[in-house]
C-alpha cells in the first residue's frame, strides 16, 4: 500500500469564474464620483444654469418672451413625448389639454366681469391656487378620455384625440361666459407670496424687471422639476412599462405589465404636463385667443418631439427650442433675410416661413436622423 503525501496529491482542476465574477464586456464600468467630475458635463451644465439665471439681466422683452415661449413649449413637449415617444400613443389633441389649462385658471384666477360684450365668469381664487387647480383641471380632463386611451393605439387613437380639438375649439368660441367667445379673456397675473409678476416695475441690481423678467424664473422653475420629474418616469420601472408597451403591446401584457393602467395614467400625466405649459402661455401672453388652440399647436408638438428626438426629456427640450423660437428668429431678422418679410410686404411671412423650415426638419430627421437632434451629440461621443 502506498503512502500518499502531500506532494502526490493530484492538483484540481481550476474553478471556472462564477457568472457574478465574470465581467460583462457590454457593461461600461461604473464611474466614480471623481471621474464624473473629470468629464466636461458637469462644468457644462453649471455653466448653462448660469446662463439661464442671469439673461434677464441682459435680454431685451423680446427674445425674453421668446425664451419664455420655449420654456412653456418644453413643458408641453415633454409631456406628449411621455404619451407618443416613450408610450408609443400617438395624440393629436394636445392643444385642448393647453386650452383647459390655460381657460381653467382665468376662470378660476379672475373676477366676474363684462368684456367684449360678455358676462365673464370668475371665481377669484389665489392666482396660485389657481394655477395648481388649472393643471389638475388638464389632469381630469385627460383621466375623462384615458379610458378611451387605454384602448385605442395608433392611427385610431390619433383620430380620437384630434376629435377633442374640434370640441374644444367649437366650446371655446361659443362659451362666451367662460371664454370670452372670439376675442377671448384677459389673464390676471400671477401672485405669489406678495410679489406679482405683473409689469409693476421691480428694481435688481439696477435692472428694472418687468413681468417677462419676473415669470422668468417662475417659468424656468417649473420647466426644470418638470424635466427632472419626467427623467426619473422614463429611468425607473414606470418608464421601463412604458417602452415595454411601445415595443410589443402584447408581450409587456404576459410579463405582467397592466397595459390598459398604464396607458391611462400616462395619459392622465402628459395631460398634465399640457396643462402647466398651457397656464404659462397664458401668463406670458396676458390674454388667450381661442384660435391659437387649435389644430395646428398640436401638429407642432409633434413636431417638436419628432425633431428633437422622440422618448427623452432632452430631445423634447430641443425640439421646442428649435419650433417655438425659428418664428421669433425669423420676425426679428425679417429684414435682414432673403424672401423673408413683414406679411402683406409681397415676401413669405415669417410664421409660414418656419413652418416651411420646421416641416422640412421632419422630413430630414425622418429620413436622415431617426433620433432626432439629441442623436449627434451621442454619435459625437461614440466617435
Amino acid at each position: 500500500m502506498s503512502e500518499t503525501t502531500p506532494d502526490t496529491v493530484p492538483d484540481r482542476a481550476p474553478t471556472p469564474p462564477t457568472r457574478a465574477s465574470a465581467p460583462d464586456p457590454r457593461v461600461p464600468p461604473a464611474r466614480t464620483h471623481g471621474e464624473r467630475l473629470r468629464g466636461p458635463r458637469p462644468y457644462l451644465w453649471l455653466a448653462g444654469s448660469v446662463l439661464m439665471l442671469v439673461l434677464p439681466f441682459y435680454l431685451d422683452r423680446f427674445w425674453l418672451q421668446a425664451g419664455l415661449f420655449a420654456m412653456a413649449a418644453a413643458i408641453g413637449a415633454i409631456g406628449i413625448n411621455l404619451l407618443t415617444g416613450a408610450t408609443g400613443q400617438l395624440s393629436m389633441g394636445h392643444g385642448f389639454f393647453l386650452a383647459v389649462g390655460a381657460y381653467g385658471y382665468c376662470v378660476l384666477a379672475g373676477e366676474p366681469s363684462s368684456e367684449n360684450g360678455h358676462r365673464l365668469t370668475g371665481l377669484g381664487l389665489p392666482t396660485w391656487l389657481a394655477a395648481v387647480l388649472a393643471v389638475a383641471l388638464a389632469g381630469l380632463a385627460g383621466g375623462i378620455f384615458s379610458p378611451i386611451a387605454a384602448r385605442l393605439r395608433g392611427a385610431y387613437l390619433g383620430i380620437a384625440t384630434l376629435a377633442l380639438i374640434f370640441i374644444g375649439q367649437h366650446v371655446l368660441f361659443n362659451a362666451g361666459p367662460l371664454t370670452g367667445g372670439f376675442n377671448g379673456r384677459a389673464v390676471p397675473p400671477l401672485s405669489v407670496f406678495g410679489l406679482t409678476f405683473d409689469d409693476s416695475e421691480l428694481v435688481v441690481a439696477a435692472v428694472p424687471f418687468g413681468s417677462s423678467e419676473k415669470l422668468w424664473y417662475v417659468a424656468l422653475a417649473a420647466l426644470v422639476v418638470s424635466g427632472v420629474f419626467a427623467r426619473g418616469v422614463l429611468r425607473g420601472r414606470p418608464g421601463r412599462a412604458l417602452n415595454a408597451i411601445r415595443d410589443h403591446r402584447i408581450a409587456a401584457g404576459v410579463m405582467g405589465v397592466p397595459v390598459a393602467r398604464y396607458r391611462a395614467g400616462v395619459f392622465v400625466l402628459s395631460s398634465m404636463y399640457a396643462g402647466l405649459a398651457g397656464v404659462l402661455l397664458a401668463l406670458v401672453f396676458q390674454r388667450t385667443v381661442p384660435e391659437y388652440f387649435g389644430m395646428a399647436l398640436s401638429l407642432e408638438y409633434l413636431a417638436m418631439i419628432v425633431i428633437g428626438g422622440l422618448g427623452t426629456v432632452a430631445g423634447a427640450v430641443v425640439g421646442a427650442a428649435f419650433v417655438s423660437l425659428l418664428p421669433q428668429v425669423l420676425t426679428h431678422y425679417s429684414e435682414s433675410l432673403p424672401l423673408v418679410s413683414a406679411p402683406g410686404t409681397g415676401g413669405i411671412a415669417p410664421g409660414e416661413a418656419s413652418r416651411y423650415l420646421y416641416g422640412a426638419a421632419v422630413v430630414a430627421v425622418v429620413l436622415f436622423m431617426p433620433g432626432g437632434l439629441t442623436r449627434l451629440k451621442k454619435s459625437g461621443e461614440k466617435k
